[in-house]
């Protein structure tokens, strides 16, 4: 009998039971369970066990917080109702019968950009350290960077940018190959589908702005046709949606040629056919879509009304969190940092992370004589300023209410001060307090201030809030 199987047990019995169990899985802290009937779950009698630090449901999943230990956790829940293991992938698509349109279309994204993160994160890193050594003149006399004080140090900057510029401009490759896995083509064809959005053979999508109006952009005469040579560099927009093109134009044409053949036929039209749509009318369409995106919440961050945006944003962002949304901002910031060489979102969600873990810090003074909210609180409040906020929401936050409030607040209120003094990241990095790696030397100082705002204000409200809730409860 493994250590979690009495509480396994308990939590299959207040789930349903077995027979309300469609599949089981697990994440990196999460026990994610696809059910019948998620009437039948009693969340609240879960959240009372020693080894749950929450529970939540998201795209289709009923989703019980574990911590690290989820997998000894799972390996017990399944032996106890005998439960067959399955993939998530597998978990997901049985999970899809519970989610509206909508649901289906940000877990989809989702699918698309989570395993692109190590690299993303990476590549946030990495110019952060080129920021470092090579942008931030604070050092020597005060005016100098480390490569003008060291320079060895310029030979590390430019092999790091090897590294940076293959994670962020050839990224369409990545996207192409991650679509094209979720929506079930051949990946390698997605691989050499983004190869061709971003070929040196065509124009650097960062030069076309310059050629265009200056009226220079090189092209193929196909005599009936002419078709433009431009690149698609950083661009997610036009690398999704040829990727859904090339796994649906494969998938239909398999219908329709012998087994004989279709290791010839079938990938050689489908690539060749999304090529030249992706050339010709998505690429084109989907630029303007991004650019029509950018330019959206560049007015509504940086616009006259930005302090609204700001404050809108700092309050909504946890809680499209707790509804998968948030996985869309991913290409938005993505789609400004190409258009504009930075973003003003991945600041403000990084102060968001930052608030939920100084909530769930406070909470950890104010429960110091309860061990359990005690170790739940200082746990998940690390995880949180690290960027992983799951388990401070669903673990503290929101359990008790009032320090998710307080979050909120504090996150609004750092995302007023990070907007007004235009603040930009140059990628996206790790969340929570390592932030700044990824934020514009320039804006280091000013993005400081917001990231305190940010640990104080919760921090304080916390405690205003919980005094008024013990007021109130007391009368």
């Amino acid at each position: 009998m493994g250590v979690y199987r009495k509480e396994a047990e308990k939590v299959l019995e207040l789930v349903g039971g077995k027979e309300n169990v469609v599949s089981a899985s697990h994440c990196v802290t999460r026990l994610r369970l696809v059910l019948k009937d998620q009437s039948k779950a009693k969340p609240k009698e879960i959240e009372k066990l020693d080894s749950v630090k929450g529970t939540f449901t998201n795209a289709g999943q009923f989703q019980v917080v574990i911590g690290n230990k989820v997998g000894e956790f799972f390996n017990d829940f399944i032996e106890a109702g005998n439960i067959k293991s399955v993939s998530k992938e597998e978990s997901k698509k049985a999970a899809q019968e519970n989610m509206n349109i909508m649901q289906r279309i940000i877990g989809g994204l989702a699918e698309i950009f989570i395993p692109l993160l190590p690299a993303i994160i990476t590549g946030g890193l990495i110019l952060g350290f080129r920021n470092i050594i090579g942008d931030l003149a604070i050092f020597g006399d005060g005016t100098q960077t480390l490569i003008q004080l060291h320079p060895v140090l310029g030979e590390v900057h430019s092999f790091l940018w090897v590294i940076g510029e293959a994670i962020f401009h050839f990224l369409p490759v990545g996207v192409t190959w991650s679509t094209v896995k979720k929506f079930g083509g051949s990946e390698i064809l997605g691989i050499v589908l983004g190869i061709c959005l971003v070929s040196p053979q065509l124009l650097n999508a960062y030069g076309y702005a310059e050629a265009a109006a200056k009226g220079a952009i090189p092209f193929w005469d196909f005599g009936i046709i002419t078709v433009d040579k431009v690149g698609y560099q950083a661009q997610v927009i036009p690398a999704i949606l040829a990727g859904i093109t090339l796994s649906k134009i494969e998938i239909t044409i398999k219908k329709y040629i012998p087994d004989v053949l279709k290791m010839i036929i079938v990938p050689f039209v489908a690539i060749i056919v999304t090529v030249l749509l992706s050339y010709i009318i998505i690429g084109p369409v989907s630029r303007e879509i991004g650019n029509g995106l950018a330019a959206v919440f560049t007015y509504l961050l940086t616009g006259p009304f930005k302090i609204i945006g700001a404050i809108v944003f700092g309050l909504v962002y946890a809680p499209l969190v707790i509804t998968g949304l948030h996985h869309t901002f991913i290409a938005v910031d993505l789609q400004l940092i190409a258009n504009n060489g930075g973003t003003m979102i991945w600041p403000l969600i990084a102060l968001s992370n930052i608030a939920q873990g100084s909530a769930a810090m406070a909470m950890v003074i104010l429960y110091k004589r309860d061990s359990k909210i005690k170790s739940i609180a200082l746990s998940s409040g690390i995880s949180a300023w690290l960027g992983v906020t799951e388990p401070a929401m669903f673990g503290v936050n929101l359990k008790f209410k009032y320090p998710f409030y307080a979050a909120i607040i504090g996150s609004a209120s750092a995302a007023v001060v990070s907007i007004m003094t235009g603040v930009l990241a140059n990628s996206i990095g790790v969340g929570g307090l390592p932030a700044f790696l990824a934020i514009q030397p320039s804006h280091w100082l000013t993005y400081m201030l917001a990231m305190g705002v940010a640990v104080a204000v919760p921090f304080i409200l916390t405690f205003v809030f919980y005094k008024r809730d013990q007021i109130k409860n007391n009368r």
